[in-house]
C-alpha cells in the first residue's frame, strides 16, 4: 500500500453475499438451488479476481447461514431436488421431472447467461412459445432437448475461471447434443467448484488481501428482533403487528452464533458486522458492541437521519462540500457503555455498480466510476482531510445483467484503483488504523434505520409483513411454553427453526415491494419452517400455517401484437384503441432480489404494420425534467426462416430537453453509420420517412428498408433512458419486445406463441 502524507482518498469497498436458507431441517431437502449455482460463480469469481490485483484490498462480507449451506453442499450431505433432476439420465426424466425442468432451469437471466448459448436461447425461445398452449411446452421437446438443457443450465452459472478450463471450454464449443459422459462431467465440475469456495475466502485473508466480516446467523433485521414497535421510531404511525415482538436475547444469540462460526471456519474472530440490510438501531449496536465487534456498516440515510442533515447531491449525483465532509469519514458512536466504529455507504456509488454500469461498454463503466470517485472526495481532500468512501452493495445478483458475470467492468476498475496513486482500495480495519485519531466523525446518537429509506418498511407494516410477525410470535411463545416437555434434540431442532424464521428473507417478498418467481416457494418454506417448530414440540400447527401468507402477485403485464399498428406519430395520447393491437410491456418494479433501481418508463407499446415498425413509451411520473437521451435498440433478422443469420442491429438516439425534442439519429451497427437524422437546430435534417415525436409520451415509426427489414421479418425492440451519460432504466428490463413481420391476419397466432423475454 502506498502511504505519503498528502490527503487521501481511502475506498472501501464491500460485498455483501447473502442467500436465504433454503433448507428445511426436518426433511433435509433444499426448496431452491441459488446457494449452490451462485456459488459456481459469483462467490469463488469475485474472491478469486483479487489474485490479479493484489494492491487492491477490498471486504467480504459472509453471511453464516450462506456459509452453513456451502459446506452442508461441499460435504455431500445436502439433499437438493434440482441438482438431482440435472444428474438423471435423460431418457429416465418422468413427466413429473420434465414439468419440474421446464419450470426452473429457465431461471436465469435470458441475456447474459440464457443468451449466451445458443442452443440454451433455442431451448428457452420454444418453451416460451409454447406454454400457453393448451398441450403445454412438454409436448414439444423430445430427450435430447431434455439432455442438452440439464448441461446448459449449468454451464450458465459456471465462474469465468470454469469457464475457460479446457474441459469445460470443450464443452462450450460442442454446444448441443450433450451425451451422458458430458452430464457427468458438469455434475463432477460443480463438486470441484464448490470445494473451491470457501478456501479461496480463507487465503485471500491469510494473505491480508481481505477483510471479512459477518452478519448475524439467519440475517434478521436486529432492531425489529429487539422490538418490532422500532418499525414506528422510523416510519411514525406505521401499521404495526397485532402481537408485538420483543426478543433482544434472540438478536444477541444470532450475533453471538454467527461471530463463533465464523472464528470456527477462519480461525480469527471477526472484527467487523454488516448488520442485515444495514439494519442499525442503539439497542442493536450496544449489543454488537457486548460482544467485541469494532465496526458496523450502513446507510447514508441513517447518518443523515442520526445527524438531522439532508444528504442531497446536484444534477451531477455530487454532495455539497458540507455533505461530503460528514459521508466520507469514519464515525465514532459512543453512548452509555457502547464504543463503535461506523462507515457509511454512498448510496449513490453503490447504486452505480448495481443498476447502471451493466448497461454501458466495461472501459467506459470503470472509467466513470474512478472519476466520480475522485469528484465526490474532491472537497474533503481540498480540505486538508482524508476521504473514506464507501461503497457497498450485494456482491452476487447485479453480475446477472453484466456479460460475462462483469468480470471485464471489475478487472477494468480494480486496474485503474491499482495504478491510482491518489486512491487506497483498504479494508474497514485498514481504513479505521490508518486514520488520524482527530478526523474521526462523532455520533451520539442513531436513528434506527436501514439501508433502505433509513426505515423498515420492506420488512414490516404491510398486511403480509404483520400476519408473518404474529405467526413467528405465535411460535415463539409456543416454544417458550412446551420447549421443556420434549427431548433435548427435538427442542434443538423446534429452536433452529425458529431462528430461521426470525431471518429477513421472508418478509423481503411479504409486502408490495418485492416479488420473484419463486414467491410461492419463499412462502411454504417459511410456513413449513413455523409449522416444524410445532412438530418438533409434539404439537398441531395452527390452521393458519396451512394458508397461504401472500396475496396476489402482480407480474409484468405483457401483451403479444395482435393487429397491424396504424398510429398517428404526434407524441399525444389520443386513445385506447390509436395503439389498439400493438405488443406492450409495463414495467414492474418489484422484480428484484436487489432493492435501489430508478424506474422513469411505465410501459412500451411497438407493432409493425407491411411496411414499418412503430413504437411508444409511457413515461412513469411524466416526461423527464432536464436534458435526457431515449434510445431505441433495433435488432434484425431479415429472414426468420434462415435461423442461422445474424442479427444486425440499429438504434434510434434521440436527444431531449424536457418536452422538447432537441435531435435524434438513426445508425446501424458497431459503425453506427446514419441512416436519418434531425436536428431542431439546422436544417440539416434527413428524416429518410422516419417520424419522431416528443410530448405527453414519445412515438416513432421507423420504414423496413432502413432497417433491412421484410415481411418474415423478425425485429426485436428495447428501450432505454439516459441522464449524464448514464442508462438510468428500460423496458423491458431484460430481453427484448419481439415482433414478427408477417400478414395481418396470423398475428391472432401471437397470443398463444410469442412473448417478450428471451
Amino acid at each position: 500500500m502506498r502511504h505519503n502524507s498528502s490527503p487521501k482518498i481511502r475506498l472501501v469497498l464491500l460485498w455483501h453475499m447473502h442467500q436465504p436458507f433454503y433448507k428445511d431441517m426436518v426433511t433435509g431437502e433444499y426448496r431452491l438451488p441459488w446457494v449452490r449455482l451462485h456459488a459456481l460463480k459469483d462467490y469463488y469469481g469475485m474472491v478469486k479476481l483479487l489474485d490479479e490485483f493484489p494492491q487492491v484490498h477490498q471486504n467480504f462480507n459472509l453471511v453464516p447461514s450462506l456459509v452453513a449451506q456451502i459446506q452442508d453442499y461441499v460435504s455431500g450431505q445436502a439433499h437438493d431436488p434440482f441438482f438431482d433432476l440435472v444428474s438423471k439420465p435423460p431418457a429416465e426424466l418422468t413427466p413429473s421431472d420434465r414439468r419440474f425442468a421446464l419450470q426452473y432451469l429457465f431461471q436465469a437471466n435470458p441475456v447474459n447467461m440464457i443468451g449466451r448459448y445458443p442452443r440454451y436461447r433455442e431451448l428457452w425461445e420454444r418453451y416460451r412459445a409454447t406454454c400457453d398452449r393448451p398441450e403445454g411446452p412438454e409436448a414439444h421437446l423430445v430427450t435430447r432437448d431434455y439432455a442438452d438443457l440439464q448441461v446448459l443450465s449449468q454451464l450458465a452459472w459456471f465462474d469465468e475461471y470454469f469457464l475457460n478450463e479446457p474441459d469445460v471450454a470443450a464443452l462450450v464449443q460442442k454446444g448441443e447434443g450433450f451425451s451422458r459422459d458430458d452430464q457427468q462431467l458438469v455434475i463432477t465440475k460443480q463438486h470441484e467448484i464448490l470445494a473451491k469456495v470457501l478456501t479461496a475466502y480463507v487465503e485471500a485473508a491469510q494473505r491480508g488481501s481481505v477483510e471479512l466480516s459477518a452478519t448475524p446467523y439467519y440475517h434478521p433485521i436486529l432492531p425489529l428482533l429487539c422490538d418490532t414497535n422500532g418499525g414506528e421510531q422510523s416510519t411514525p404511525g406505521l401499521s404495526l403487528p397485532t402481537r408485538r415482538f420483543r426478543r433482544p436475547e434472540d438478536a444477541s444469540l444470532q450475533i453471538e452464533r454467527a461471530l463463533d462460526s465464523h472464528e470456527a471456519l477462519f480461525g480469527v474472530r471477526p472484527k467487523g458486522l454488516w448488520p442485515s440490510e444495514g439494519s442499525v438501531s442503539e439497542e442493536a449496536v450496544a449489543l454488537a458492541g457486548k460482544q467485541g465487534i469494532e465496526w458496523m456498516a450502513t446507510d447514508e440515510g441513517v447518518l443523515g437521519r442520526s445527524l438531522d442533515f439532508n444528504f442531497a447531491r446536484d444534477a451531477g449525483g455530487h454532495l455539497s462540500p458540507d455533505g461530503a465532509e460528514r459521508l466520507y469519514n469514519i464515525y465514532r458512536y459512543e453512548k452509555g457503555d457502547t464504543r463503535m466504529h461506523m462507515v457509511f455507504r454512498d448510496h449513490r456509488l453503490s447504486d452505480l455498480i448495481g443498476f447502471v454500469y451493466s448497461g454501458m461498454p466495461a472501459q467506459e463503466a470503470a472509467n466513470h466510476l474512478v472519476e466520480n470517485i475522485r469528484n465526490s472526495a474532491r472537497p474533503v481532500l481540498e480540505r486538508g482531510k482524508d476521504a473514506v468512501v464507501s461503497i457497498i452493495l450485494d456482491g452476487e445478483n447485479a453480475w446477472e445483467y453484466y456479460p460475462k458475470s462483469g468480470r471485464e467492468f471489475l478487472r477494468r476498475f480494480y486496474s485503474a484503483l491499482q495504478t491510482d496513486p491518489g486512491i487506497e482500495a483498504v479494508t474497514i480495519s485498514e481504513a479505521i488504523a490508518r486514520h488520524k485519531p482527530d478526523g474521526f466523525g462523532q455520533l451520539q446518537r442513531l436513528v434506527p434505520g436501514s439501508w433502505i429509506d433509513a426505515n423498515f418498511n420492506v420488512w414490516i407494516g404491510a398486511p403480509e409483513d404483520n400476519r408473518a410477525w404474529d405467526l413467528l410470535s405465535e411460535a415463539r411463545d409456543y416454544y417458550d411454553r412446551h420447549a421443556q416437555k420434549v427431548s433435548e434434540a427435538q427442542r434443538q431442532l423446534a429452536w433452529e427453526e425458529l431462528l430461521i424464521a426470525e431471518g429477513s428473507d421472508w418478509n423481503w417478498w411479504y409486502g408490495p415491494e418485492h416479488h420473484s418467481a419463486n414467491d410461492r416457494d419463499f412462502d411454504e418454506l417459511y410456513r413449513k419452517h413455523l409449522s416444524n417448530v410445532y412438530h418438533a414440540l409434539e404439537g398441531v400447527p395452527p390452521e393458519e400455517l396451512s394458508t397461504p401468507i401472500i396475496t396476489g402477485v402482480v407480474r409484468p403485464g405483457y401483451i403479444p401484437q395482435t393487429a397491424y399498428v396504424r398510429a398517428r406519430v404526434d407524441g399525444l395520447v389520443s386513445g385506447y384503441f390509436e395503439w389498439m393491437g400493438a405488443a406492450s410491456y409495463t414495467s414492474d418494479q418489484r422484480t428484484s432480489a436487489m432493492h435501489g433501481k430508478q424506474f422513469l418508463l411505465d410501459a412500451v407499446f411497438a407493432g409493425l404494420d407491411t411496411d414499418s415498425v412503430s413504437g411508444r413509451l409511457d413515461f412513469q411520473h411524466g416526461v423527464p425534467e432536464g436534458a435526457y437521451r431515449l434510445m431505441v435498440n433495433f435488432e434484425v433478422r431479415r429472414d426468420e426462416r434462415d435461423r442461422k443469420s445474424p442479427m444486425e442491429s440499429y438504434r434510434l438516439a434521440v436527444d431531449a430537453q424536457g418536452q422538447t425534442l432537441q435531435k435524434w439519429v438513426l445508425s446501424n451497427g458497431e459503425e453506427r453509420r446514419k441512416l436519418a437524422t434531425f436536428s431542431s437546430d439546422n436544417g440539416n435534417s434527413n428524416t429518410h420517412g422516419v417520424e419522431v415525436a416528443l410530448g405527453e409520451i414519445f412515438e416513432f415509426r421507423v420504414p423496413f428498408d432502413l432497417l433491412r427489414a421484410q415481411q418474415g421479418s423478425r425485429i426485436r425492440l428495447r428501450f432505454a433512458i439516459w441522464r449524464e451519460h448514464l442508462p438510468v432504466d428500460s423496458l423491458p428490463l431484460e430481453g427484448w419486445i419481439d415482433l414478427f413481420a408477417v400478414p395481418e391476419e396470423e398475428l391472432e397466432n401471437n397470443l398463444y406463441i410469442f412473448s417478450p423475454h428471451e
